[in-house]
């Protein structure tokens, strides 16, 4: 006698040696012997033996019909699977039918639930059409996916693909059926999926790549302004009776600050800076302001920006040459030794009279008089007071001490398209701590100084500077700035490109107009945005610098440039030379510091973006005539 029994979920046939109520010894088919309890014996049968009544149902089970299956046991609220078997094959079903229905009530959950050893329901028809439906659907995914797998790994990206890459690669959806083809198919190619992507034409550059991993970090929701955004019109303002000009470097198109110098009547001098006022445009928690909340300061990189505010507002409140737009100037009564007898804070129109650039001024011809007609569009005699005045406050400031500027500006140019191969990169430097740098820096300081004391003269808040420790971070409270060497600070000149900016100029314009605050102490505002801007900014920040390391690599690339120099900063971390790249050598041994040492470009890797390189030698001799700067100039 044999039978047929469940073990561990699995249908299985045996011959019977020896059989108690409790259990039976069985033999199995390939000869080994096991003991199956008597819950657990589901059919006892004579006929055929246990290994052809095995291979029998299996055969018939290829046969069966479920859908005709599942009908059979229509009207039923519970049966066994001979009894179901009776129904399909008829009242004489053999042993082997019997055990093929068994097989297949027990191979298709979907048709027919259990309900114990040998027992099962009928599914609901509901049911059913949707697990039949899921099935379907599988089946189309399945076949979907293993042509977007097929079409990837030949190096052509689908369309479907090709129009999510920066969704897929930077904020996937791990449960989509394009993610898991674009891991099937990286895991068939043996290699990342950014780089499978890359070889399928998916992403447009690698600039791209890195910009677009900003972007869903940073901006989820986009950088495209509001439509909508309402801002009012400054009107009923007073009109300067100065003719102010700003200075900056040819690439800036939000012109926040700008100078006015005039001598007076009675002896001394009027000095003016002006500072754009888009304060006067939107209110705190307005949409627009929302907006500038939210980005809390324009983002720079190589050939683009992001802007905190809409272009149609920086256009209105930009101090631009010919127009004379709203401004919040301080001014500062001088007497004949450039000595500060007085300041006064308004809320104004300017007429712009120039926007001076920087790389025009380098030239210096503004600092002979016999210049003044044609030098500095025709302000080279202000500039010249403007300088005298910003070299005194910087002496008053740092005590006389004298300092070391040894800073280099690089400036990056892109022509065409940032992601096509063919455009073009230039880097050009300028050294830092020229007259105008001085001009515009103590300027700045002073403007900033002067209305950080007038926030704190009246127990303001705002979002003032500190620094101490040589830890520098926002405050809502003023407090001194160790670095600069001032008492409280803040910034408060570039309102159309820092969010902190914006802040200090609602407090500085209610304080002008002898309002309320505009943030009042403990504001939640206010204190959010403290918080929060340190690392919005320094994350700016952060990006900048890797984007201006991405385009040192492609210049690199361009310039066909095998080996560099560089100067040692400490071990084997150096600065190159010509290039704003600050590295470790992985291969060079530790060096005195300002060695000068030459590289080799072994790699660059724009997908990190990574530059490897090999040390070829050490110049002898240059770590002493050069010690001095490189430690000067150490981060």
């Amino acid at each position: 006698m044999n039978l047929l029994f469940e073990d561990d979920c699995q249908i299985k046939a045996a011959l019977i040696m020896s059989e108690s109520d409790a259990s039976a010894q069985v033999e199995l088919p390939g000869g080994r012997r096991i003991k199956v309890k008597s819950s657990n014996i589901l059919m006892n049968f004579a006929q055929p033996d246990a290994a052809t009544l095995m291979a029998s149902a299996q055969k018939q089970l290829a046969d069966i019909d479920m859908s005709l299956l599942w009908q059979s046991a229509e009207g039923r609220e519970e049966f066994s699977f001979n009894e179901l078997s009776q129904e399909y094959f008829g009242a004489g079903a053999t042993s082997e039918q019997m055990a093929a229905t068994l097989l297949a009530l027990q191979q298709a959950p979907m048709y027919f639930y259990k309900r114990g050893k040998g027992r099962y329901k009928r599914a609901p028809e509901d049911a059913l059409k949707a697990a039949l439906l899921s099935i379907e659907r599988k089946a189309r995914e399945a076949e979907q996916m293993e042509s977007w797998v097929t079409e990837l790994t030949a190096g052509r990206a689908p369309v479907e693909i090709a129009s999510q890459w920066a969704q897929l690669l930077h904020a996937p959806d791990k449960q989509s059926l394009i993610y898991k083809a674009l891991v099937a198919a990286a895991d068939r190619a043996r290699m990342s999926p950014v780089h499978l992507l890359a070889k399928s034409g998916a992403i447009p550059s690698t600039h791209a790549l890195h910009f677009q991993r900003f972007l869903r970090a940073t901006f989820p929701k986009g950088i495209a302004f509001p439509a909508d955004l309402s801002v009012q019109t400054a009107s009923d303002l007073p009109i300067a009776d100065a003719r102010a000009f700003s200075i900056d470097d040819a690439a800036t198109t939000e012109i926040d600050d700008a100078f006015s110098w005039q001598s007076l009547a009675g002896g001394g001098f009027k000095l003016g800076v002006h500072i754009a006022a888009p304060a006067l445009a939107f209110e705190i928690g307005s949409d627009a302001d929302g907006v500038a909340r939210d980005r809390l300061s324009t983002v720079y990189m190589p050939g683009h920006k992001i802007t905190m505010l809409p272009e149609a507002l920086i256009t209105e409140f930009s101090l631009d040459e010919g127009k004379t737009p709203p401004a919040l100037s301080l001014y500062a009564t001088l007497d004949e030794d450039l000595n500060v007898i007085s300041t006064e804070t308004r809320v104004e129109r300017v007429p712009m009279a120039a926007n001076l650039r920087i790389n025009d001024l380098d030239s210096l011809k503004w600092q002979n008089p016999a210049n003044d007609a044609t030098a500095a569009n025709g302000h080279a005699a202000e500039l010249r007071m403007l300088h005298q005045f910003a070299q005194k406050l910087e002496s008053v400031r740092v005590n006389s001490a004298p300092q070391i500027n040894n800073r280099v500006d690089y400036n990056f140019t892109i022509t065409g398209d940032s992601d096509a191969k063919d455009c073009r990169i230039d880097i050009t430097t300028r050294q830092r701590g020229s007259p105008v740098d001085t001009l515009v820096s103590e300027l700045m300081i002073f403007a900033n100084v002067s209305w950080a004391k007038l926030l704190a003269d009246k127990g303001w808040t705002g979002m003032f500077r500190v620094q101490a420790g040589g830890k520098t971070k926002m405050s809502s409270l003023p407090g001194p700035h160790e670095g600069l060497n001032v008492p409280h600070y803040l910034w408060a000149t570039s309102p159309l490109r820092r969010y902190s900016d914006l802040v200090n100029q609602r407090q500085l314009l209610a304080a002008v107009a002898d309002a309320p605050a505009a943030y009042p102490r403990g504001s939640s505002d206010l204190l959010a945005a403290v918080a929060d801007f340190d690392a919005t900014y320094g994350a700016y920040g952060d990006f900048q610098q890797q984007m201006e390391f991405y385009w040192c690599l492609r210049f690199i690339q361009q310039e066909g440039i095998e080996k560099l120099t560089a100067r040692v900063i400490r071990e084997n971390l150096v600065r190159f030379d010509r290039l704003p790249i600050v590295q470790r050598v992985n291969d060079m041994a530790s060096q005195a510091p300002g060695t000068q040492v030459i590289l080799a470009v072994a790699e660059i890797d724009l997908f990190e973006p990574a530059l490897h390189l090999r040390f070829i030698e050490a110049v002898p001799g240059s770590a002493y005539e050069s010690a001095a700067t490189s430690t000067a100039s150490a981060p």
